[in-house]
């Protein structure tokens, strides 16, 4: 079925992205998607090769503390 999979932080949208999702497979393929994209935009603020390298998967960790993920269908 197609979704709607949003993330919300302190009313920021972090992510939208419409998704077939199916089952387990699908899903996992959805929020990896949802969590490339918040580590590029992680990545992109970094000032350094080594606070790149220290922060790549923290960072996300971080800014999905306290975020609302929402799947609407579609």
């Amino acid at each position: 079925m197609r979704v709607k999979l949003t993330i919300r932080k302190t009313g920021k949208a972090l992510h939208e992205g419409i998704y077939e999702i199916d089952d387990k497979t699908s899903f996992g393929a959805a929020c990896a998607d949802a969590w490339a994209g918040i580590r590029e935009r992680c990545a992109a603020k970094a000032t350094s090769i080594g606070e790149l390298m220290d922060t790549m998967n923290q960072s996300v960790i971080e800014e999905l503390d306290g975020a609302e993920i929402k799947l609407t269908k579609l």
